[in-house]
């Protein structure tokens, strides 16, 4: 595994650095995507522009790179891992010289590429903490959906982004992030607004205290009965009359991804039942932002910030007693 040492002289720790055929088996994300290559997309992948004035947006590595170095900056002396990009809804293109050709017929030199959508992820292997035996690193990334903004305004409109930071579980890759370290809708005008606002989500970011949350998830359990009242109550909850959703916190999570975190409630090796058929609420949020590994690159994060507070409801509800309307 390739890493970014931040200060060459702090030596290298093998031993939390993550197996290149660990990454290889799971992803942070999967859904349609692919993996993106930095080196490439900065050579080879064309950058959109806004129409009306032929000015370039902020391009898809100059967002990783400017992460990149403010976590170099923030976090001397750490090991940081080089990014780790997924890819998709590609826009393809021709040079005007191959114009009337067959694309079967294309040599690799006239097509033209660029991805409409990307998410990245870096990880700080050296910060780590356990939660119910469970390794979790410090990771930042974002996500840029060219889709969000309006490259046909008549004058340079607001571009749009969302950058997080967070933990890592490497059991699975799940991302565990909320809201203290997520910003959902960066509209900025240049590079130097969007610096400014990174900067200032990874100094104000609190790691401990995201980690007492994640550990308190520990200390509370479910049961079978009650997880079969919660999957029920969640697909529901997209049918409800507005009048009782409106009550409700946001549900992001449709039922094909319910169905995952049924599947796994049973199945998987990490987070399924115990032997009683009981689940502590640390792996049901797990189960959900496994299932959350299936969502597209435009509602990732948001969905990543959603399965930790569904999970803290029921927990603020196991806990005061006063069951939450996902387990009444």
């Amino acid at each position: 595994m390739e890493y970014i040492n931040a200060i060459e002289t702090i030596p290298y720790v093998p031993e939390i650095i993550i197996p290149e055929e660990s990454i290889a088996e799971k992803h942070f994300i999967t859904a349609n995507t692919i993996a993106g290559n930095l080196i490439e997309m900065k050579e080879h992948h064309l950058i959109p522009v806004f129409s009306k004035d032929n000015e370039p947006t902020i391009s898809h590595t100059d967002f990783i790179e400017t992460v990149l170095e403010l976590t170099a900056d923030i976090y001397s002396g750490e090991h940081i891992l080089k990014p780790i990009v997924r890819l998709s809804h590609p826009i393809k293109g021709r040079v005007p010289e191959a114009k009337n050709k067959a694309a079967n017929e294309l040599f690799e030199w006239e097509k033209t590429i660029y991805y409409e959508r990307m998410a990245f992820a870096i990880e700080i292997p050296s910060i780590q903490a356990e939660v119910d035996g469970n390794i979790l690193s410090l990771t930042v990334g974002g996500v840029k959906s060219y889709s969000l903004d309006n490259l046909y305004s008549k004058t340079q409109s607001d571009q749009h982004f969302k950058i997080y930071i967070g933990f890592k579980n490497k059991v699975c890759c799940n991302m565990c992030v909320w809201t203290d370290g997520f910003m959902g809708d960066v509209k900025v005008k240049n590079l130097e607004q969007l610096s400014a606002i990174i900067s200032t989500l990874l100094r104000s970011y609190n790691s401990s205290y995201h980690l007492y949350h994640l550990e308190q998830l520990t200390k509370y359990s479910i049961t079978e009965q009650q997880f079969a009242q919660l999957i029920g109550r969640c697909r529901m909850y997209p049918h409800l009359p507005n009048s009782i959703k409106a009550d409700l916190p946001p549900l992001l999570f449709g039922d094909q991804m319910m169905a995952s975190v049924v599947k796994d409630f049973y199945r998987d090796e990490s987070f399924c039942r115990d032997a009683n058929g009981n689940i502590n609420l640390w792996k049901l949020y797990n189960l959900f932002t496994g299932a959350n590994k299936s969502s597209y690159i435009d509602s990732f994060l948001d969905r990543s910030v959603n399965a930790y507070y569904l999970v803290e409801q029921i927990r603020y509800g196991l806990e005061s007693r006063n069951n939450s309307w996902y387990l009444n």
